[in-house]
């Protein structure tokens, strides 16, 4: 590499990262690494909620299962509101001040998390709140994802998107896994004291549930830190009415419903599967458990009630990492047969894991093998949700011209993230049977549309 881009400022100077001679692949790999940390961090701000909610009425609090999905659903609402916001950032801020700012926002919800699990005090729409503050860190996607696809040449665009979208994805994960980890060790409640845990036929339990949220705010004040001192920003010549012209370009819509399919169904079932669990196969389930906390009766001799927590997080890592381990394979082979592909798979999933959304509750045997196949059928889900985000990305900078791709991955994920609040609404309404049907109703027509207008020899946007 003989030259590279110049700077004034933040701001660089005759960047094209498809010229090899202005293309300054260290910063681009800098950027990546950064912005990925920082939206890591926006993931587990955005899903800090699912994995306390399940688990408000074990400290003390008194809402019914209808509030609870809810208030899982709203940093999903809000989170798909605010990508609206965040998808036209980048070109107005640049990256460094938009990540170096948003990082420093998510400790707002955060910080309010802490506070409140360790009182049973407060009122509902206090929660509610909170929940659609932590949708700032789902906002942030949009304008992460797009600032950093200007970094790159096309022919890397699968891999370094794929690379962030997924370790950022795996934030729903880390979160969720390391809760029950962080909640038990006294040591690191530097503010506030312990509360105790209620579990049907076992002793109240120790815990510091504020440690789920504290710990995670001194990095999110490194995060900012990283941005502002290491991250520069491209100049993307597009105000906020030239990139809305994206909504003339019928690709916009297809691309738009196939990552509702992909991107929505896993962020959806990531917010939902905590409680979903428990309202099956867990304490929710007055067929297998009468009354809460203290007073609370096994009515099914021999079942072991499942610890959610045990399992919550392992749905968002498959996919989590499905997405960034597919996306050299999308690079290799296009993005459109690995869409195809994660169509097929969602259909099949999703239908064979329905029959275990009844469990039959006449024996403990019959119920671990209902949630034994809820949960395998459920990790299926999240491995083709995986593929078809990291493919889907591959596809829309190959689709459309630079200045346009940049939005549409803005604009698709923004609709995508109101996957947990459909999610909560759908089964909260429908119920989990007929809404996973609509899944599949759904990934079938997404698979037509792949197959005709990407996929098929000769098909118009091949990609």
């Amino acid at each position: 590499m003989s030259t590279v881009a110049g700077t004034k400022g933040e701001w660089l100077e005759s960047w094209d990262p498809e010229d090899e001679k202005s293309w300054d692949s260290r910063l681009a790999w800098r950027t990546l690494w950064v912005t990925t940390f920082c939206l890591t961090l926006a993931f587990i701000a955005w899903f800090l909620p699912s994995a306390i909610i399940p688990k408000l009425t074990s400290l003390g609090y008194t809402f019914t299962a209808s509030q609870l999905y809810w208030m899982a659903a709203m940093p999903g609402l809000s989170a798909g509101l605010l990508r609206l916001v965040w998808m036209v950032l980048p070109p107005i801020l640049g990256t460094r001040k938009m990540v170096s700012l948003t990082t420093l926002l998510l400790i707002a919800s955060t910080l309010g998390w802490g506070v409140r699990v360790q009182q049973p005090t407060a009122p509902y729409w206090e929660l509610m709140t909170l929940a659609f503050l932590a949708g700032i860190g789902g906002g942030a996607f949009s304008g992460f994802m797009p600032s950093t696809s200007y970094f790159f040449p096309k022919a890397k665009q699968g891999t370094a998107l794929g690379i962030q979208a997924g370790i950022g994805n795996l934030g729903v994960s880390i979160v969720q896994l390391l809760t029950p980890y962080l909640i038990a060790i006294g040591a690191l409640a530097v503010f506030g004291g312990s509360q105790m845990m209620e579990f049907p036929g076992r002793p109240p339990e120790e815990v510091w549930y504020q440690n789920a949220a504290f710990v995670w705010i001194p990095l999110m004040v490194i995060g900012a830190i990283l941005a502002w001192t290491m991250l520069k920003s491209v100049p993307v010549k597009a105000n906020i009415k030239q990139q809305f012209d994206i909504f003339s370009n019928q690709d916009t819509w297809w691309m738009t419903l196939l990552y509702i399919m992909t991107f929505g169904t896993f962020s959806g079932l990531s917010a939902q599967f905590g409680l979903l669990m428990i309202n099956l196969y867990g304490t929710g389930n007055p067929e297998i458990v009468a009354g809460a906390g203290a007073d609370a009766q096994l009515l099914i001799p021999g079942y072991v009630v499942p610890e959610v927590v045990k399992y919550v997080f392992l749905g968002p890592l498959v996919g989590a990492v499905a997405r960034f381990a597919f996306s050299p394979l999308t690079d290799r082979m296009g993005g459109a047969i690995w869409t195809l592909i994660s169509g097929i798979g969602l259909i099949v999933s999703i239908a064979a894991t329905i029959p275990a959304l009844t469990p039959d509750t006449s024996s403990a045997a019959s119920l671990e093998a209902g949630f034994n196949h809820f949960l395998y059928g459920m990790l299926a889900i999240f491995l083709f949700a995986g593929i078809g985000n990291a493919s889907t990305f591959k596809q829309m900078p190959m689709i459309f011209e630079r200045r346009q791709a940049g939005g549409v991955i803005g604009w698709t994920a923004a609709i995508a993230a109101f996957g947990p609040f459909l999610f909560g609404v759908g089964l909260n309404l429908l119920g989990a049977v007929p809404f996973y049907w609509i899944g599949v109703a759904w990934a079938v027509m997404c698979v037509g549309i792949t197959w005709w207008r990407y996929a098929r020899k000769g098909a118009p946007k091949p990609g």
